[in-house]
């Protein structure tokens, strides 16, 4: 793939990204006086605050868990719970400070590089991850919509909630059962992909990318580890919901009369499917725009909401990004290096294969993936 294209494409998304979180910030922050603004952020109580962004952090603590049910190494076995924080760690990082979300590519080849692990199944297993995300947070979004003190048919930006809430719980679970189904009949999954894809060297490509990908969806072979999957993600989305809460707390907001939880499980909802608008690294802007209109919703004016907006993301920003570069630091190469596997592995699953010219059956897809993420095990220093 020439590069020069591809470096096109990013600088435009990254401009489109940057245009996008102004013109956002522009419309939070629309009749905030600056003196007003800055009087609600003083007046934030930092006991109920830093319980908030403690609550925020530990989030990413139950998310490497969880991963730890989802992701096993070529041999079968767990990965160490080192390499999952550490490639936790980074992955969010990446996200709040390099462009075009390239934290879960990092996230990837970090616990390629640290676990033992091949890098489809570590792709497969962030895709199937999002999957119990977004049923997680459906499913409380649901239960926020009709909590007392909103109407189920409330809308933003002309768009009925509930309507896309169904919308998203359809695709999880369709996703879902073709997750399954990739799992239950891998042959079958093998005949409809060569009887699709006329040229071999793309079947091929793909179909070791089915295998990457049962490598990484083994949690549904598993009743038990489905089930402590499904667990793990409504606890992780129940704590986030509560680092919302007891920031309301600390800005005293009458949310729902009084403060409750479900008003902090809605503007979460909202705010998930929000972030998936382009963005600068961090989510700036569209963080800001989605909290506003959600706490709208509840009577809550533009200043006392972009002030809870403004300092919940910067202060729930900062724990995860130092942790991330602290993890980064351990790791021979530093970000650099790692961003550039990043790349190489993202450019070895995109550009398609060649066709096979001998009778080799490895994947030359996975190998250049694997390769290209520098998979080989490499101890973190410290």
């Amino acid at each position: 793939m020439p590069p020069a294209p591809s470096r096109g494409r990013r600088l435009v998304a990254s401009f489109v990204g940057v245009g996008v979180s102004l013109a956002l910030l522009v419309w939070a922050f629309r009749g905030v006086q600056l003196h007003e603004f800055l009087g609600y952020v003083a007046g934030a109580h930092p006991g109920w605050l830093l319980a908030a962004v403690a609550v925020a952090t530990f989030c990413f603590v139950v998310r490497a868990l969880r991963w730890r049910l989802l992701l096993r190494r070529d041999d079968g076995g767990p990965v160490a719970w080192g390499p999952l924080w550490h490639a936790t760690a980074i992955g969010f990082m990446a996200n709040n400070v390099l462009p075009l979300r390239a934290g879960e590519v990092l996230r990837c080849v970090a616990v390629s590089r640290l676990g033992g692990t091949r890098l489809s199944a570590a792709l497969s297993s962030i895709a199937v991850e999002r999957i119990f995300d977004g049923l997680a947070v459906v499913l409380l979004l649901a239960v926020a919509l009709f909590s007392p003190g909103l109407s189920p048919n409330v809308t933003v930006g002309g768009v009925s909630v509930s309507h896309a809430a169904t919308g998203a719980g359809i695709v999880c679970l369709v996703a879902l059962a073709l997750a399954g189904a990739v799992v239950a009949w891998p042959l079958a999954a093998e005949r409809v992909v060569r009887r699709l894809v006329p040229a071999r060297g793309l079947a091929d490509r793909l179909v070791a990318l089915i295998d990457g990908v049962r490598h990484g969806l083994a949690v549904l072979r598993s009743p038990g580890r489905l089930l402590a999957v499904l667990a793990w993600s409504l606890a992780h989305w129940l704590l986030n919901g509560l680092a919302f809460y007891l920031a309301f707390l600390a800005f005293d907001l009458q949310v729902g009369h009084p403060v409750n939880f479900a008003a902090a499980l809605l503007v979460q909802g909202l705010l998930i499917f929000g972030i998936a608008a382009p963005s600068t690294p961090g989510y700036a802007g569209v963080f800001e725009a989605v909290i506003v209109a959600a706490l709208a919703l509840y009577g809550v004016g533009n200043g006392p909401a972009s002030a809870y907006a403004v300092t919940y993301h910067l202060t729930t920003f900062v724990p995860i990004t130092l942790l991330g570069l602290w993890s980064v630091a351990r790791m021979p190469g530093g970000l650099r290096d790692l961003s550039r596997a990043g790349e190489r592995a993202a450019a070895a699953t995109a550009t398609p294969a060649e066709p096979a010219t001998d009778s080799t059956t490895d994947s030359a897809a996975d190998s250049a993936a694997d390769s290209a993420a520098g998979a080989a095990a490499t101890p973190a220093r410290g």
